[in-house]
């Protein structure tokens, strides 16, 4: 099946469209003395692990992917940037939002990842970007808040450009998430126009701990094909990474 045209990809919200085609306790319990072997070697092989190993431990596989859905890595033909440098926004208040949904890392990190997650069943064009992101202390706190100010000041919308690329968003609008977890989450949609016809993409951030994930989703095959779409983040994929962030969690 053919691709969509790169000018139809550069319409998009993230270009990352890389399958984008039609189809503590006291001192008496709390030492490590104290807790089972098993237990105890695991956090330190967890504490042992660099943050990209962490991260890879941390995000959804095919084993964890409900239903006939599959898990990818994202195609780097069709990055909407290859990093967060060179992203420009025509209001600077709105980058946390272009980065975000352009699977690109927000504030200082250590080490970040993407998985693709297909809609399984008929509609094989809408996917879900699953982007994990690792912080030193107090990273994801900041990167969280700035992610939430942005969505309380660009309600007008914005434009994002990187050296390629332009994305040109209506409007963005807080909503609930799709599956709240983790010590923070932060839901949004946002519309953007192509070819005169319009689409809603939804994103959703969860902080854990100083790990923070951000799933996305967007009808790529709608967007090319000129039919109006409105992609709902998928509760079931959601809900799948989400259980694996506990592990996430540093403090």
């Amino acid at each position: 099946m053919n691709r969509p045209t790169r000018a139809a990809l550069s319409a998009l919200s993230l270009l990352s469209l890389a399958a984008l085609t039609a189809c503590g306790g006291d001192s008496g319990s709390g030492s490590d003395a104290d807790k089972p072997a098993a237990t105890a070697s695991q956090e330190q092989q967890e504490q042992q692990a660099t943050p990209e190993e962490r991260l890879q431990q941390l995000a959804i596989t095919q084993a964890d992917a409900p239903g006939d859905r599959k898990v990818t890595e994202p195609d780097d033909e069709f990055v909407f940037a290859k990093s967060a440098k060179e992203v420009t926004v025509d209001k600077p208040a709105c980058a946390p939002l272009a980065l975000a949904m352009n699977q690109l890392p927000l504030g200082e990190p250590q080490a970040d990842l993407t998985r693709v997650v297909d809609s399984g069943g008929a509609n094989i064009g809408a996917f879900t970007y699953v982007t994990l992101t690792t912080y030193e202390s107090g990273g994801a706190e900041s990167a969280m808040s700035g992610l939430s100010k942005a969505v309380d000041a660009c309600g007008g919308g914005f434009t994002a450009k990187s050296d390629e690329n332009t994305s040109a968003y209506d409007s963005v609008t807080a909503e609930k998430p799709v599956a709240a977890a983790g010590d923070e989450s932060l839901g949004f949609r946002s519309t953007l126009t192509f070819r005169g016809v319009t689409h809603t993409v939804h994103t959703q951030a969860v902080r854990s701990g100083d790990v923070l994930a951000v799933y996305f989703s967007v009808d790529g095959s709608a967007i090319a094909n000129s039919k109006p779409s409105d992609a709902k983040l998928p509760a079931a994929v959601v809900k799948a990474q989400n259980g694996k962030l506990g592990n996430g969690k540093l403090g």
